[in-house]
């Protein structure tokens, strides 16, 4: 039996993304938007701050790894007046999506996705090259992301 290639996934003829910036991904349930060293970086930058100050104002550390603080209601620090404050530099888990290896892993996952995202299934259409390409960019860039010196 041969091993499953890309060419042989589920999703072979591709799928359709665009989001919609509604903010369905950004708000509601509570959650974690992991950050690494570099992000944190970035995103301080594009903002006109310090890293420090970034860390103290933006930053909660579940564990052992950062994230973006979340409002009491569940929405992203950064999402307000129905956009993202930093939607040019946001991180890669949120440039990633859907594109997850959670949701692309089976048919079923996508059309849950599809039901909460009103981005999935319009837009773009993504080869599954693409798709395998944001899947390895998503792996590699979401491992452990380095602790955040505070």
């Amino acid at each position: 039996m041969q091993a499953r290639t890309p060419a042989l996934r589920w999703y072979v003829e591709g799928l359709r993304f665009e989001c919609q910036r509604c903010g369905a991904c950004c708000t509601g349930e509570p959650g974690y938007v992991w950050v690494t060293d570099e992000e944190t970086q970035t995103i301080a930058q594009f903002l006109g701050i310090s890293l420090g100050e970034f860390g103290k104002k933006y930053l909660r550390r579940p564990g052992s790894h950062d994230s973006l603080i979340e409002l009491p209601d569940g929405r992203c620090i950064f999402y307000t007046g129905n956009s993202c404050q930093i939607y040019a530099v946001r991180p890669s888990q949120c440039r990633t999506f859907p594109f997850w290896q959670t949701v692309v892993a089976s048919s079923e996952s996508w059309q849950r996705c599809q039901k909460a995202c009103p981005g999935v299934g319009k837009g773009k259409l993504f080869s599954a090259k693409e798709i395998e390409q944001i899947l390895q960019t998503d792996m590699r860039e979401n491992r452990r992301p380095k602790l955040y010196p505070r």
